[in-house]
């Protein structure tokens, strides 16, 4: 695999952008970008230096003092004071991980050439993605509207040789690591700062993330699922195809199969039952997380469109020698499926947390709590009190962000997505649904333990055996949030491949 990836400004995937992050791919614009962003800068300073006519962020202030003029030996001022002026960030620091997909993003975005800018610009973005200097940038101070302007002052702001960045472990003043590394700042010229800033890319690489995270974590559900359902000796027709072919909806039948699939070969659940039903946790694996990859594939698309596009203003389009100001900084897209995706994850949490609450029920021949000697040892109830604390947690982070709005400047951006509090709100969720999964693993690999002889299916046996290298089974009572930290751990680098047969 190539440690080198062309930003061509052909349409960024998952599985591409995955790799980039994985395998430490180095950035590099084609000489196809490089050209489309030299022909956008040079038309922009050729109509700005023959024409009169006032341009929005290039020769005016910006939001409500879009009406006062700028001179022509104050352009560059104008953007350097954009972009200290907005970085107004608080809050924690984004993770480093988001920080690099902000700065992939936004250089994909300027690739295209409709934003005016520099290509040494461009550049110096691909030089801090590269060499891993990462901005700190904080998670509050975006209302997803004009773009999400505070975040991306603060990524742009080393741009400047200002602000503190990420390197090699340490925080540091940009300045200093320009000089070990022999970067200079870059000289900003007309309408860059706003070219920066403006965009979605706080959001959007809050989305890409989420989405990496979150087809990763369904289909670990899918396996704990099976898990739970095979320790609780429940019944495999509610997985019946004929079942899914009458209420067609892709993802239930997908999971229907997955669930199918993970159980196969298993003596547990071939095997005689004399209960007639499950409860519901267990019987509508398919409908509940077949509607959640629902809402996750829905929000992926829109995301994965939104990371191909342009979101600046204003929109420069030199062969049609037209500078058009608009709206396409506005997060409303991002802002209502990320609020769906936090749900559809949040779902995701809350049947697992219920079918904890099962195999602690001492039923179907599992002894209360999962223990031997239930009374002396109380051991399982307080996990999944633990897990029912965090699934209550997911429900109050699920209030939709994308509902809200406060004017601002002056009631020139009247209307806000609340975008950027909707990612920080998913991230939470998903980061919550590992934790609550994890514990539904914790409970069903030491349930399973008690259908011994009997045997699982092959891949799930295969599991539990690179489980127990890390989470013992329990004969006793022991301190247990070691093990739920290593479960999460576990879950997190889990191999999520089933087999189709």
């Amino acid at each position: 695999m190539s440690r080198h990836f062309n930003i061509t400004g052909s349409p960024l995937t998952l599985d591409q952008i995955a790799q980039i992050l994985q395998q430490g791919q180095s950035l590099a614009l084609s000489s196809a970008a490089s050209q489309r962003i030299d022909s956008c800068r040079d038309y922009l300073d050729h109509k700005v230096s023959t024409s009169d006519t006032p341009v929005y962020g290039v020769n005016t202030g910006f939001g409500s003092l879009c009406d006062r003029s700028i001179s022509a030996d104050k352009l560059e001022q104008l953007q350097v004071n954009l972009v200290r002026s907005h970085a107004c960030g608080t809050g924690n620091a984004v993770p480093q991980d988001i920080v690099r997909l902000m700065l992939l993003l936004k250089v994909q975005a300027l690739s295209y050439g409709h934003s005016g800018v520099q290509r040494v610009t461009v550049e110096r973005l691909i030089d801090l993605f590269n060499h891993q200097v990462l901005p700190v940038v904080y998670e509050q101070g975006s209302l997803g509207a004009s773009g999400d302007l505070s975040p991306l002052a603060h990524l742009c702001l080393p741009l400047l040789g200002e602000g503190q960045v990420t390197y090699k472990g340490a925080v540091r003043h940009t300045q200093e690591v320009y000089q070990e590394l022999g970067l200079s700042p870059v000289a900003l010229r007309s309408k860059e700062g706003l070219a920066l800033l403006n965009g979605t890319q706080y959001m959007n690489a809050f989305g890409v993330y989420l989405c990496m995270k979150a087809f990763h974590l369904s289909r670990v559900c899918d396996i704990t699922g099976a898990i739970s359902l095979d320790a609780f000796d429940g019944r495999l027709e509610p997985f019946h195809p004929l079942v899914h072919a009458v209420r067609p909806h892709p993802w239930q039948q997908e999971t229907a199969q997955n669930i199918r699939n993970i159980l196969d070969g298993s003596q547990i659940i071939s095997r005689h039952k004399d209960h007639v039903q499950d409860p519901y946790s267990f019987r509508t694996i398919p409908q509940v997380h077949g509607a959640s990859k629902e809402a996750i594939h829905h929000a992926a698309a829109v995301i994965f469109r939104e990371a191909n596009a342009v979101t600046d203003n204003p929109t420069v389009f030199p062969d049609e020698d037209l500078i058009i100001s608009a709206g396409n900084f506005h997060g409303q897209p991002l802002a209502l499926v990320l609020d769906y995706l936090a749900i559809g994850l949040a779902e995701l949490g809350s049947i697992s947390e219920r079918r904890t609450y099962q195999l602690l029920s001492g039923k179907r021949g599992l002894p209360d709590f999962l223990v031997a000697n239930p009374g002396l040892n109380s051991g399982f109830m307080i996990p999944q009190y633990t897990a029912a604390s965090i699934v209550s947690q997911n429900k109050q982070l699920c209030t939709p962000a994308s509902v809200d709005t406060i004017d601002s400047s002056q009631g020139q951006e009247d209307h806000v997505s609340m975008g950027a509090n909707g990612a920080n709100k998913a991230l939470k969720v998903a980061e919550n649904l590992e934790k609550i999964v994890a514990i539904e693993l914790f409970n069903a690999a030491q349930a399973l333990e008690f259908r011994k002889p009997l045997k699982s299916s092959e891949l799930i046996q295969k599991i539990i055996k690179q489980y127990r290298t890390r989470v013992p089974f329990l004969e006793n009572d022991q301190t247990m949030y070691p093990h739920i930290r290593n479960s999460i751990s576990f879950i997190q680098s889990m191999d999520t491949e089933i087999p189709q047969r």
